[in-house]
């Protein structure tokens, strides 16, 4: 499979985000075509690490059975603009984390969909509250993120609909932590 050529100043703009990013291409296994400085430091891998592999690389042994369904649905059904789901993801050295996954699918205006766009945020290490930082954070990149699709013809498809159930999903990351507090998890 020939590797999909990432527009410039989509990467620029990708690369300097605070938050945890990265692309795959959308064709056959969606191998990750770019990550930034954000995941780079967030999982411990190198783009030489994990370009033209699957992110579930991330996912090792860990169950993550109902996320790993939401994800298959998202990429198997053209109509699903977005999803957003919490997994547990092992970084390069071995360490688990509870992975706030956000994907979307970039769509060009002649209707092929070259990319999936992804967010990761650790849930796992840091306060509960963070979340409504990262979920503003993420709101104004993808807000950001439409002019500089928009130069290469491309759409992010229902990027502020997932956003708006920041409360939904903050309730439920503080259930999760709960439940690992009590399972300790290391």
């Amino acid at each position: 499979m020939n590797q999909i050529e990432i527009p410039g100043h989509l990467a620029a703009y990708l690369d300097q985000s605070p938050i945890a990013l990265a692309l795959a291409d959308a064709r056959g296994d969606n191998p990750l075509i770019f990550i930034n400085h954000g995941f780079r430091q967030l999982t411990g891998y190198t783009s030489e690490d994990m370009i033209g592999h699957n992110c579930r690389m991330l996912q090792r042994d860990a169950d993550n059975v109902e996320a790993r369904e939401r994800i298959r649905e998202f990429l198997a059904n053209d109509r699903q603009l977005n999803v957003r789901t919490m997994l547990i993801n092992f970084r390069k050295d071995g360490s688990p984390f509870v992975n706030l996954l956000y994907m979307s699918k970039l769509r060009l205006l002649g209707g092929d969909m070259p990319y999936i766009f992804a967010s990761q945020f650790d849930v796992s290490r840091s306060q509960p509250e963070r979340l409504t930082a990262y979920d503003a954070e993420l709101g104004r990149t993808l807000g950001k993120l439409t002019p500089i699709l928009a130069e290469s013809g491309m759409v992010l498809e229902g990027s502020l609909t997932a956003i708006a159930n920041t409360a939904a999903t903050i309730a439920q990351a503080k259930l999760t932590l709960s439940d690992l507090d009590r399972a300790a998890f290391p």
